[in-house]
């Protein structure tokens, strides 16, 4: 409900009934916005007693009484001067210098006048010319010393006492104001941005500059000509004819100096005519006078302009009400009347100013009374000086002095009847006016709140996507790489694609490459990729491969895998760029510690290459785990090959069609090795074997420990060996394999077994012979495992024994293929080097075996790349996906490090075989490792034989 404000009594009826007939122009304002009459009330006759004068005076102040607390801008006049010009003049400047009453609130911010400070600063700047002491001169010299005076005031009122510079400071960051509240919320953003001392830093300059711009903003007009008092004041037609010199359309808002001109002009001829108001010249003081009302009303209907941004007419639902209790002739108030009433007229321009006034029964309200007239001139240039003449009175003689009755006043003669009958007491009440929908919503405070909000919205949501995504923040977020937890709650992991240089997944990783590669590290290889891809020019034709592989891990050494893969595949990109015309663009994809994150990777995998359809596939994914069958299946659906590294699950190629292994299936595998178990097997007179495996915990994805388990155990029934069991052994808190309890069962057999199959990983076996040289002593075991041990690390410290011996299978044949390759990837990686550093040389005859590639990894990405560029650039074009996954089919590389790279012959949907591989005995005579290729055959070549491969 609208909350009742005040009530009283109607002391007669002549009260009530101009009670209700204001309130009704007030409340009507919001709905049609009627026109605003100069309501003057007097008693009807002449010769009424003075308390019935009181009365009319009554009426007057009750109303005013009855606003006070409304919300409706009020003022009640008191004209103070000596003259009824100056008491005229006295009010008006009231009305513009000093606060409107607005108790209990107001509709909208106070009112401004900035019309009427200018003629205010024209008018100071003349009464200090004016008081000093007579300089003699013509009026061009005393105008331009008004000019000079207006410049050191810098066209304001003078501001009393000096400038305040704390004031200007509290006043700039008040958290009330809207500045304030920016300053506040900007500071809480920067806060958790970039922390508390920066945010420090920038919260003083922010102070000292808004406390600044405050200052300059008020004690100097920037753009003087720009402003809107100075836009009016040269272009309103009152003036135009007192300054034919600069017309007013001499002012143009691209034209400083015109404009500046204009407003000079002006502003001369106005502070002359205000020196000749302070004189005595009647004439002038009218011209003053009606000036400023016309600056009032101006500055009053700006105030309720519409369509402004702060959408202000919404928001100011009543209109500014003025009271004059005791309007005559003395105290100004009837030449203020006159004032507002031949502005309007002149103007015929309706302004919101509502203006009750009383007037005593003796006054006579009319115009205000002609000047006399002057003496007309008769020399020979008469008809110039009456031209001058008529021009100097224009401004008033288009006032309707003339006219029979005040057009914009309404009379409401009361009679004595009406002012002494008590009419009942009847009771007279006014409600608080409700701020509108518009106000609440335009509100500074509402404003405020939303700029806040949306400060403290885009705050959270920067601190999400920081949270969410590798290089997050709100201007340059990069959503194709996001901040996971690492396997079992570890710490956060960067997964995706890699497709800005904020996002770089080896960024400070300085583990180094073995060998000759010593000194170049993984962050080094990640940002030669980058510097290989920034080389492609735009008029380049180009495809573009994804690298996926474990950029992270636990330990930086847990991360040597995607060194050296992305080694390799660097290598190619190089070889690519420097001989072919099309080029080769690589970009990187983590899958995670052990690729147990890879389908999150495979997904934004997908994403990029929707967005980019260089995209030609993927090369990598070389892990086996759970996720690999969907990771396939989701690049198959997206139209992407897959060039597979090291997984050697057999079973994808027979499931998905988009999928091409470099690696030896785990059956391939299975089938060497099981050429040398049945020699082992016919050489024991009860052969017995078992298999050894890592169990899988909670968050294990590890699929290749299963299928390795399986063909292991097929090998070794096919070898004629009696399975006597299986054992597996967990990993401890720190990843290492806990074989301590099931090596000391397998020793302790008794018999003890004659061929031990480990189906686990390789950073497992160093573990696994060390606790069987403790354990199984004098016992001669023969252990085979499925894993390419071609990139553990045996030296002395690992303990052996000369009864254990170790056969595994290299994915890599290295030896069987071209030797070229080696040299140019040395001379490459040489290269990224800083200046005057090179690399150790590698051996002239058999370069592979250096430790720079003898793990094979780097061989076999190179290979995988190879291949798919090949099938991209297929006829020195750039393919498509789809095309290149068809070309697949058709590769045959020879020459290759480990032979002959194809895939021709290859069915979808059925097993691939002919890769490349060697089967590898490890022993340990007299306290040294010797590793011996017994067999192997080269990519592309036909099946092994027993007789090839003699355990010897």
């Amino acid at each position: 409900m609208t909350r009742e404000v005040w009530q009283d009594s109607a002391d007669n009826e002549a009260a009530s009934a101009v009670f209700h007939f204001v309130q009704q122009l007030i409340d009507r304002y919001r709905d049609n916005r009627p026109v605003m009459p100069l309501v003057v009330l007097q008693a009807a006759d002449a010769d009424v007693p003075s308390a019935v004068d009181a009365k009319v005076e009554q009426i007057v102040r009750q109303i005013h009484r009855a606003n006070q607390l409304r919300r409706v801008p009020l003022k009640l006049l008191d004209g103070r001067g000596g003259t009824p010009y100056e008491a005229a003049l006295d009010m008006v400047r009231t009305l513009t210098d000093k606060p409107w009453e607005t108790r209990g609130g107001s509709q909208y911010k106070p009112f401004s006048f900035p019309r009427s400070r200018l003629l205010g600063a024209i008018e100071q700047a003349t009464a200090a010319v004016v008081r000093e002491p007579d300089r003699g001169g013509s009026p061009d010299d005393r105008d331009e010393r008004i000019l000079e005076q207006l410049s050191t005031l810098r066209w304001r009122v003078s501001r009393r006492g000096p400038r305040n510079w704390l004031g200007a400071f509290r006043e700039s960051v008040r958290p009330e104001t809207f500045l304030g509240a920016v300053v506040i919320a900007v500071l809480g953003v920067l806060l958790g941005e970039i922390g508390w001392v920066p945010t420090a830093l920038v919260a003083v300059g922010a102070v000292l500059g808004l406390a600044v711009v405050r200052l300059v903003t008020t004690s100097a007009p920037p753009l003087l000509w720009l402003r809107r008092a100075s836009r009016w004041f040269a272009t309103t037609s009152s003036l135009a004819a007192a300054s034919t010199e600069y017309p007013s359309d001499g002012w143009s808002r691209f034209s400083p100096s015109g404009s500046w001109r204009v407003i000079r002009v002006r502003a001369a001829v106005v502070a002359g005519r205000v020196a000749d108001a302070a004189a005595g010249d009647e004439q002038s003081r009218q011209f003053h006078l009606e000036l400023r009302v016309q600056a009032l009303l101006e500055d009053l209907r700006d105030n309720y302009r519409p369509h402004t941004l702060d959408w202000r007419r919404g928001k100011r639902i009543v209109p500014p009400v003025v009271f004059l209790p005791t309007a005559g002739q003395n105290n100004g108030g009837i030449q203020l009347i006159n004032a507002i009433n031949n502005v309007r007229s002149r103007r015929s321009e309706v302004d919101p100013l509502l203006l009750l006034a009383s007037l005593p029964a003796a006054e006579i309200l009319r115009h205000t009374p002609p000047l006399p007239a002057e003496p007309l001139p008769t020399h020979s240039d008469a008809a110039r000086a009456r031209y001058d003449n008529w021009i100097s009175h224009l401004s008033l003689g288009q006032s309707p002095s003339a006219a029979a009755t005040l057009a914009w006043v309404l009379r409401l003669p009361l009679s004595t009847e009406q002012l002494t009958h008590e009419h009942g007491h009847a009771l007279l009440v006014t409600t608080r006016v409700r701020r509108t929908w518009v106000w609440w919503v335009m509100s500074r405070t509402t404003v405020a709140l939303l700029l806040v909000g949306a400060l403290l919205g885009t705050f959270l949501v920067g601190s999400r996507l920081a949270d969410r995504y590798c290089h997050g923040p709100l201007t340059d977020v990069n959503t194709d790489s996001v901040k996971l937890p690492g396997p079992g709650g570890g710490p956060q992991e960067c997964i995706g694609v890699s497709t800005t240089t904020q996002v770089r997944f080896a960024s400070g990783n300085d583990l180094s490459l073995d060998g000759s590669g010593k000194g170049v590290t993984f962050d080094r290889i990640e940002r030669a990729v980058e510097e290989e891809n920034a080389a492609i020019g735009p008029e380049d034709e180009h495809v573009t491969i994804i690298y996926a592989g474990p950029f992270t891990a636990a330990s930086r050494e847990g991360t040597r895998k995607a060194l050296e893969e992305l080694t390799g595949v660097y290598l190619y990109q190089h070889h690519a760029n420097k001989n072919f015309s099309v080029k080769l663009k690589v970009l990187t994809a983590n899958g995670g510690q052990d690729m147990l994150q890879q389908t999150t990777a495979v997904k934004k995998i997908i994403e990029v290459a929707r967005k980019d359809s260089t995209v030609v596939g993927v090369v990598g994914l070389g892990r086996d785990t759970t996720d690999s069958p969907r990771s396939t299946e989701m690049l198959q659906k997206a139209g992407l090959p897959v060039v597979d590294t090291t997984n050697s699950g057999g079973y994808l190629a027979k499931n998905y069609s988009n999928y091409f292994g470099i690696a030896a299936t785990d059956q391939e595998q299975a089938d060497a090795l099981g050429l040398v178990a049945r020699q082992v097997a016919r050489k024991a007179r009860h052969p017995r074997a078992l298999v050894l495996s890592r169990k899988l915990g909670n968050n294990d994805k590890d699929r290749y420990t299963q299928e390795q388990r399986e063909v292991g155990r097929t090998m070794l029934l096919k070898a004629r060996f009696k399975l006597t069991g299986q054992r597996q052994y967990s990993l401890s808190k720190h990843n290492s394999a806990d074989l301590d309890k099931p090596v000391q069962k397998i020793c302790d057999a008794d018999p003890a077994p004659d061929a031990l199959y480990f189906a686990g990983r390789v950073e497992d076996v160093n573990n696994l012979m060390s606790r069987l040289a403790q354990g199984c002593a004098g016992k001669p075991i023969t252990v085979f495992t499925g894993d390419d041990l071609a990139k553990a690390r045996f030296d002395d410290s690992t303990a052996l024994t000369e009864d254990v011996t170790l056969y595994h299978t290299a994915l890599a044949p290295m030896g069987r293929g071209r030797n070229g390759v080696y040299t140019e990837s040395h001379t490459a990686l040489e290269k990224l080097l800083p200046a005057g550093r090179t690399l150790p040389p590698l051996p002239a005859a058999k370069p592979y075996k250096d430790g720079l590639f003898s793990s094979g990894q780097s061989v076999i990405s190179y290979s995988a790349t190879s291949a798919l560029y090949d099938a991209a650039s297929h006829n020195d074009v750039a393919n498509s996906a789809a095309e290149t996954w068809a070309n697949l089919y058709a590769v045959n590389l020879k020459a290759m490090p480990t032979g002959t790279i194809t895939f021709r012959g290859f069915i979808p949907y059925e097993a691939q075989a002919g890769h490349g591989l060697d089967v590898v005995k490890i022993t340990y005579p007299g306290g040294r490792t010797r590793s011996r290729i017994i067999c192997g055959r080269p990519a592309g070549a036909h099946e092994l034989t027993p007789a090839g491969c003699p355990v010897g």
